[in-house]
């Protein structure tokens, strides 16, 4: 792992076919492998900050094989999945019944001012550090005004680089408040996780911040 790195083109290609070829290969066992996990803290996090009477438009932002998608509907809001993995967006058409759409997260195409709410749960983790700044730009601009981003990612001391087949940055909360009001977004709040623990033990920092 690394601090700050700058990476040449073919580095950040590199990352973004290897990191979603991990994902496709190992589609059907990550579907099984989390589709019980407990983020119900994240999903209230997000709706309760999100202003104004529901149903809110939804993009679960790298929805992986759906498991999310399924809630945001349980609970009657609209949700929209994005995700790099052919693989695993073919899951989570079928688990969720949402429309997903297949894109690379470096290279993003989101309508304006479309969605009240993006939830990014372990997914910004994988965006290099010079390109995060672009990638959350993305994301306010495709957020309503007054819209939610919720995040969720791997905590760390601002290295980043490879494990095992997949990129990751793993930013500490200084850092990552620092980008995302960079990016023009206002902290709501901010929590670690699993709840209930020592810090030590919380490895995940989750963060709600409006536009």
């Amino acid at each position: 792992m690394k601090e700050k790195v700058q990476l040449s083109s073919a580095e950040l290609n590199e990352i973004a076919t290897k990191t979603v070829d991990h994902y496709n290969i190992n589609a059907d066992d990550f579907f099984v492998g989390t589709r019980d996990h407990d983020v119900s803290q994240n999903i209230s996090a997000l709706l309760d900050a999100i202003q104004g009477a529901g149903p809110y438009q939804i993009l679960d932002f790298g929805c992986g094989p759906g498991r999310d998608l399924k809630a945001f509907t349980a609970l009657g809001h609209q949700a929209t999945g994005l995700e790099g993995s052919t693989q695993a967006a073919v899951i989570a058409r079928k688990f969720s019944e949402c429309e997903i759409w297949v894109q690379d997260f470096f290279n993003l195409q989101l309508p304006n001012n479309y969605f009240d709410g993006v939830f990014a749960n372990a997914s910004l983790f994988h965006i290099p550090s010079q390109l995060l700044p672009k990638v959350l730009g993305e994301l306010f601009a495709t957020l309503k005004p007054q819209g939610i981003l919720f995040s969720s990612n791997p905590r760390g001391k601002n290295e980043e680089g490879w494990n095992g087949d997949r990129y990751g940055s793993y930013h500490d909360l200084k850092t990552w408040q620092a980008y995302l009001c960079a990016a023009g977004f206002t902290e709501v709040d901010h929590f670690y996780r699993p709840p209930g623990l020592p810090r030590e033990q919380q490895p995940w920092l989750a963060s709600v911040w409006r536009k």
